[in-house]
């Protein structure tokens, strides 16, 4: 016997099924769509989104000082509001240190035109955290309620920047 006569028996003892009796799947259900392909950055590009890291350290302990200071304003101790207070400050000071060397890695011009606003302004929103820093670091055990308010409406202002950026560059908000 020839190979080739041996294989429709070889392929009958391995229980393969003829192609007339396969059954498919109708063309329309099996097509798979595949993920976009990630759009490869630059190394400027890269630079920005680390330094975006960085100064997102020096935003997080500024909005842990003003959570641990809401804490403490609402069991209405004053000492401990207070202390709450100074604790801010000092994170004013800890976290301008973070958000001016972020800044710093962060030029908006790695990005083009349809993308750079985005990320202009949010370099902007970090640069005015990092301005009111010093006066937070002053005042903060002194007036805790107003430094707060403000701090909080430059974090806002900040995040709501930082959301607009994200989805300027496709990546997800958390």
């Amino acid at each position: 016997m020839t190979p080739l006569a041996a294989l429709p028996l070889l392929l009958g003892a391995l229980g393969a099924v003829p192609a007339a009796t396969q059954q498919y799947p109708p063309p329309g259900d099996s097509v798979q769509v595949a993920p976009p392909l990630p759009v490869l950055s630059t190394p400027a590009q890269d630079r920005y989104v680390k330094g975006l890291r960085t100064a997102g350290r020096g935003v997080a302990q500024l909005k842990d000082g003003l959570s641990r200071l809401a804490r403490m304003q609402n069991a209405r101790d004053t000492l401990q509001a207070r202390t709450a207070g100074k604790r801010l400050g000092g994170l004013c000071g800890a976290a301008r240190g973070f958000i001016v060397n972020g800044r710093a890695q962060m030029e908006p011009t790695a990005y083009d035109p349809p993308n750079r606003k985005p990320a202009r302004d949010l370099a902007t929103r970090l640069d005015s955290l990092a301005a009111y820093a010093p006066t937070c670091q002053r005042s903060a055990g002194k007036t805790p309620e107003p430094v707060a308010t403000e701090l909080l409406g430059r974090i806002r202002a900040y995040e709501t920047a930082l959301i607009a950026f994200r989805n300027a560059i496709g990546l997800p908000n958390r």
